[in-house]
């Protein structure tokens, strides 16, 4: 089995700088554990694994070296410079499903612009000793 690894540092224009993802583009889901060991092996925060979607778009997963997550944006944004950057260079953006929502990567302004969830916030009971700390 050969699968496309893609190593894009996200959050800057400069080699070796920014945040560090894994992209690896697939033609179908591979079982968890096969990606998470790919994650494992990759050594990097995330790695992302996209597959095209029947809507135009992409479904996306992150996996830690230790376990799958719901949301990451850097890894987000490197999938979608790939994306927009490499495979198809004339779009103006990529949508992508994933488990906390749509999320989408667009041009603008020369520059790649990430949409991020935002959620609202909740009241919490302040734990003891924080005061006094």
């Amino acid at each position: 089995m050969q699968i496309p690894i893609y190593q894009i540092d996200a959050f800057t224009d400069k080699a070796f700088g920014g945040n560090p993802a894994a992209v690896c583009p697939l033609d179908a889901w591979l079982a968890d554990e096969t990606m998470q060991a790919i994650a494992f092996e990759n050594n990097l925060s995330e790695t992302a694994f996209y597959v095209a979607n029947d809507t135009g778009g992409y479904d996306l997963r992150w996996f830690t070296p230790a376990a799958e997550v719901d949301l990451c944006g850097h890894a987000t944004l490197a999938t979608g410079s790939l994306i927009l950057e490499k495979l198809t260079p004339d779009a103006e953006g990529v949508k992508f499903e994933t488990r906390s929502g749509t999320l989408s990567v667009v041009r603008e302004n020369g520059n790649l612009v990430m949409d991020f969830p935002a959620l609202p916030p909740t009241p919490a009971d302040m734990p003891e000793g924080l005061v006094e700390a």
